[in-house]
């Protein structure tokens, strides 16, 4: 038996059979041809270009039908590459001057594009090259009779392994037989992530060398809910994992009875359940597990999912989409949160060294004041059509949230000179996330209309821990005593100016911190979706007097270990056969 920790980026727990996907590149044969073949290997290069071409169209479709525009937009790269003039130009050069066959042309012009990305050395650069390597494969497969995939060849239900999928591997499974993914390289924006929470399929990525250990049919279990992968399970494992996946199904559908019931605790308190969502589509979702409204909706997948940034009206059509949707029900709005390992990254001649405290989220907005503009006009146009809320993510300092507003008041005007309706009332927000902004949420709370807590960067930046990083995730600790603080905090300066406080992070759907956090006070919070119907469950189980005497143990606590053995004591008290996974430790 080999465990494999990695970055678990879709929740959910699966037992299989492993099917590996190599990356194995095709073996082109050298062949120098005769100046009278020129003509024939240009009209096999445009063939084959054409051929790819409409295959990637028709994914893009496909994806658009099954999972909604945003990530079918995945492929206008794919797309805008095998159509550059520039590089089908270097290619018929290649045949032309050297007397290649295409095939070889294709192999060596794509060849140079990968390694220009992979020397630069960065996370968004290495997955564009993995992309090109992708439109290599599938030309080439064209030119040499190749057109299959492996993963056209699964027959049976089966956990895919890979050193890394493409973005069209990914979005054209099929359904009925991938059952879980696992893979080498990735990140949790990468396309394959991005796909799998789409489809519901438990996934875990960034684990190094797993494709190489794992050989075809192997047994595994994937756990998309700690990131684990575990090779060929002893029976123990394999039992353990069973009942572990066993419960979940069982707790799965007593909680879904609960999608029509309230959220209110015993004593009558009313909470409130929102959903996080990165595409229009997830609304759907969101409502089909009785949430309350669209507490987060991160809007860098509108930049994240094409080739150019997106235009006013791309960001009006999935504001309006998203409100239609809603039928009334609310949506928070997040402006682009870019930077980091995302998008911002690829636009740069040199990539930051240190992006997490680089330029992103509300700096990378007021740096690029036209692209902000937009959206902030796009935003205040949506609110005439339903109740919509904006926020700032990341405001470390009170320049950057008052700059923020002064450019919405200034988009304000011209719509109001345009006699273009806004709600002149939208409620604009802000989203604490490090510390400086907690330390100093009083005076943030003079010049807001609410707070949301980001808990994923707010722990992150608390205790100096890139989430991400396999080798110091043991110590992404949210039950940390320093975040508990924090959050309290927070919550007693929103309380104190009288303003709306929610929380959004990944702490808001782990009923493992539900008790604390209304204790604390807090009586919205926004997750995934499909946590909402656990979460309710919680909430209708306990008393807010309950929680409040929770929360006041664990405010004296001086380790994260003190903590989490608090918080899993009272849920174990609820119901351990319900919480078995979020008790057991």
């Amino acid at each position: 038996m080999q465990i494999i920790k990695g970055i678990a980026v879709s929740p959910g727990i699966i037992v299989g059979r492993a099917f590996l996907v190599g990356t194995a590149e095709q073996v082109v044969p050298h062949r120098i041809i005769d100046p009278t073949e020129v003509t024939a290997q240009h009209a096999r290069l445009h063939a084959a270009l054409a051929a790819a071409s409409a295959e990637i169209d028709e994914l893009r479709e496909r994806t658009r039908r099954e999972l909604g525009p945003e990530p079918a937009k995945i492929f206008e790269f794919h797309a805008g590459l095998l159509r550059d003039r520039v590089l089908v130009s270097a290619v018929e050069r290649r045949v032309a001057n050297d007397f290649v066959t295409a095939e070889q042309a294709v192999a060596d012009q794509f060849r140079v594009l990968v390694d220009q990305f992979n020397r630069m050395g960065n996370e968004v650069f290495e997955q564009k090259a993995n992309d090109i390597l992708d439109l290599e494969r599938r030309v080439l497969g064209r030119l040499m009779g190749e057109e299959k995939s492996r993963l056209a060849q699964l027959d049976a239900p089966a956990i895919v392994i890979a050193h890394e999928l493409t973005p069209s591997q990914a979005a054209g499974m099929d359904r009925s037989k991938v059952i879980a993914i696992a893979t080498d390289l990735g990140g949790r924006t990468g396309h394959t992530s991005i796909v799998a929470r789409a489809l519901g399929l438990p996934a875990v990525v960034g684990c190094q060398r797993l494709s190489v250990e794992v050989e075809d049919g192997d047994q595994l279990i994937v756990d998309g809910n700690d990131g684990v992968v575990i090779l060929r399970p002893d029976s123990r494992t394999l039992e353990e994992y069973r009942r572990k996946q066993e419960r979940s199904q069982r707790s799965r559908a007593a909680m879904r009875e609960l999608s029509g019931h309230e959220a209110v605790t015993k004593c009558g308190a009313r909470i409130q359940l929102m959903g996080n969502i990165e595409f229009p589509e997830e609304v759907e979702s969101m409502l089909a597990n009785g949430g309350d409204g669209v507490g987060l909706y991160r809007t860098e997948f509108l930049w994240l999912t094409r080739k150019e940034p997106p235009t006013e009206q791309d960001h009006m059509d999935a504001y309006l989409r998203a409100i239609t949707l809603l039928k009334g029900k609310p949506l928070t709005i997040r402006t682009c949160d870019l930077g980091a390992d995302k998008y911002t990254q690829a636009q740069m001649e040199e990539p930051e060294r240190n992006p997490f405290l680089g330029l992103r989220s509300i700096r990378h907005s007021l740096a690029n004041p036209a692209e902000f503009k937009l959206q902030l006009r796009a935003i205040l146009r949506a609110s005439a059509h339903g109740p919509v809320k904006m926020m700032f993510p990341l405001v470390s300092n009170l320049m950057e949230l008052r700059q923020g507003k002064l450019m919405l008041a200034d988009i304000s005007e011209e719509l109001e000179d345009e006699g273009i309706a806004f709600d002149r009332q939208m409620p604009v927000g802000v989203m604490i996330e490090v510390p400086s902004a907690a330390l100093m949420a009083r005076v943030f709370a003079a010049e807001s209309n609410f707070f949301s807590i980001g808990t994923n960067d707010l722990v992150q930046y608390t205790l100096a821990v890139d989430r991400g990083n396999e080798r110091v995730a043991h110590l992404y600790q949210s039950a940390h005593p320093a975040v508990v603080y924090l959050a309290k905090s927070i919550v007693r300066a929103a309380r104190s100016a009288q303003i709306d406080c929610s929380l959004c992070g990944e702490m808001a759907g782990e009923p493992l911190f539900s008790m604390l956090l209304l204790g604390m006070g807090l009586r919205t919070l926004s997750m995934v979706p499909d946590q909402i119907p656990v979460i309710k469950r919680v909430i209708r189980s306990v008393t807010i007097e309950q929680c409040e005497h929770l929360a006041r143990r664990v405010g004296s606590f001086d380790s994260e270990r003190q903590v989490e053995t608090a918080l899993r004591d009272e849920l174990r008290k609820l119901d351990p056969d319900v919480f078995g996974q979020w008790v057991s430790e």
